[in-house]
């Protein structure tokens, strides 16, 4: 089988630069959020709302992209979706109040998020055989280095611009990505009969399961899980929305989400593996910047120049990931990047107060280059049995696990720290009770010591404060620690895994 035309290559890359801006806004916002809350007059715990409503109605969207680019064309929906995602992306620049700032952050969360899996099945649809491979290499550090890198680019761009260029920056990238894939990317034909069977009530009882769960996952650990009458009022939302949408999806002759791939053995462990790698890929990404804000006291941009380590081992990674997928089976490729990732997480949850950017080269290293060994592999796994007529679905419901991957990591992140920082507190604090010898002649010394620099300050109370403070810091950063170490061990146990699915192919699958 010969390869794509020119026409066609034209048009993919298109669509891999759409999903690059897809995946980076999932980021870009969370190290500026300050200055966008600041901009917006809004309170910090508003603020959130920012991200997670982007979040929630790109989760919906994802899966369903499948039926839409069967109903009317991988082409139009991929043109469409970037045109909404630009369009809103203004919208968020323009807005003026959290309340209009969360309505176009949903807006363009939703219509954008069609552009993750059409990029994802139109790769393996254009390319068959040894080809597959490297585009596949293209995709996994694409998607990989779009959430790495978001911190680092929002950081320079509300420094040096202001926080409306985190939206502005996409117009002209979105606007040229939209006109190319609409005139070079008609690889498929539309269905447009499947609309007149649309399972309205099955969008309904989907939207309901996954925007609820999304929002339990992000809130949950906020308000005290089912503490919170309304977290338990969603809770049982999901779960009703969940069995209701999976019997239509069972009960329906043209399900809105096609869930029958999952009898395919190495798709349904390709999903598995792909939401594991979306805790570790979305979850680091989420708590070094936490400790180098909360522990280091670093800005966004400082934030940023840390963790670039890890989207440049990323470049340089990607041609050797994808030489070894040519020359060893895939499945020990993964192996090999799930015990790196393993290895650097094991390396970085050795953080101190002292710990910066050289503490963190090599191990942030090390995750970039165990990212690309693992996602690479996973999609050739997910993908390489199944036969093309099924793609466009499982391209679909391979992203959503990721994301979904990622939204339960976030919240177990979130609950482990809370967790685990309320009882390293403790133990800590019993260790500097007044019981032990050297406590009170360090207070003695720190409140003398204040007293000769501001003497119209209490001192003794300032240097109990100042205790307490360290004992909260220490304690803050044994929790991250712990929760890199527990990050590693799934990663340790998931290893097993890999030895269920068969060899994947790197030619067409089944249908042909």
């Amino acid at each position: 089988m010969t390869g794509p035309s020119l026409r066609h290559r034209i048009g993919f890359a298109a669509t891999v630069v759409g999903l690059f801006m897809a995946i980076l806004d999932i980021q870009i916002v969370s190290a500026s959020l300050a200055e966008v809350q600041a901009g917006l007059s809004a309170a910090p715990d508003e603020a959130s709302w920012i991200q997670t409503s982007y979040l929630i109605a790109e989760i919906v969207m994802i899966p369903l992209s499948g039926f839409l680019s069967r109903a009317i064309s991988s082409r139009l929906l991929f043109t469409l979706s970037c045109a909404g995602f630009t369009i809103f992306s203004a919208a968020c620049a323009l807005a003026d109040s959290l309340p209009a700032m969360v309505i176009a952050r949903a807006l363009q969360g939703f219509t954008g998020g069609a552009m993750i899996p059409v990029c994802f099945s139109t790769s393996f649809l254009l390319y068959p055989g040894a080809n597959r491979v490297k585009i596949s290499v293209l995709i996994s550090l694409t998607a990989t280095l779009a959430p790495t890198i978001g911190p680092s680019l929002g950081g320079w761009l509300t420094q040096a611009l202001s926080w409306h260029w985190l939206f502005l920056i996409n117009l002209p990238i979105g606007a040229v990505v939209g006109i190319t894939v609409w005139l070079t990317l008609d690889i498929d034909r539309p269905e447009p009969g499947l609309l007149a069977r649309f399972d309205w009530w099955g969008l309904l009882f989907m939207a309901g399961f996954l925007g609820s769960a999304e929002y339990v996952m992000e809130e949950g650990p906020r308000w005290g899980w089912f503490d919170d009458r309304e977290i338990t009022e969603l809770a049982m939302l999901c779960a009703l929305c969940g069995a209701l949408f999976l019997w239509r999806a069972f009960t329906r002759p043209e399900p809105i989400i096609e869930l029958r791939a999952f009898r395919n053995r190495n798709f349904l462990m390709g999903c598995v593996l792909s939401c594991i790698v979306g805790v570790g890929l979305f979850g680091l990404v989420y708590v070094l910047p936490l400790f180098f804000a909360r522990v280091r006291g670093y800005d966004s941009m400082q934030i940023g120049e840390t963790l670039f380590i890890t989207g440049l081992c990323m470049f340089l990674s990607a041609p050797i990931a994808g030489r070894l997928a040519r020359l060893m089976d895939m499945r020990l490729l993964l192996v090999l990047g799930m015990l790196l990732f393993m290895v650097s997480c094991l390396w970085i949850a050795q953080l101190t107060a002292l710990s910066g950017f050289w503490e963190m080269a090599v191990p942030l290293g090390l995750r970039g280059t165990a990212l690309i060994f693992m996602f690479m592999p996973i999609n050739q796994i997910a993908f390489g049995t199944l036969p093309p007529a099924e793609i466009k679905n499982a391209a679909a419901l391979y992203n959503l696990m990721r994301n979904l991957g990622g939204a339960v990591g976030l919240a177990a992140i979130n609950s482990i720290v809370t967790w685990r920082g309320a009882a390293h507190r403790q133990h800590l604090a019993e260790g500097v009770g007044w019981a032990r010898p050297n406590v009170q002649p360090w207070l003695d010394n720190l409140a003398s010591r204040i007293a000769l620099v501001q003497p119209d300050l209490p001192a003794d109370l300032v240097a109990l404060r100042r205790l307490q403070g360290l004992v909260q810091r220490e304690a803050l950063i044994l929790a991250y620690n712990d929760v890199l170490v527990l990050m590693a061990m799934l990663f340790l146990i998931a290893i097993p895994c890999v030895a269920i699915v068969s060899r994947p192919r790197s030619g067409p699958g089944g249908g042909h």
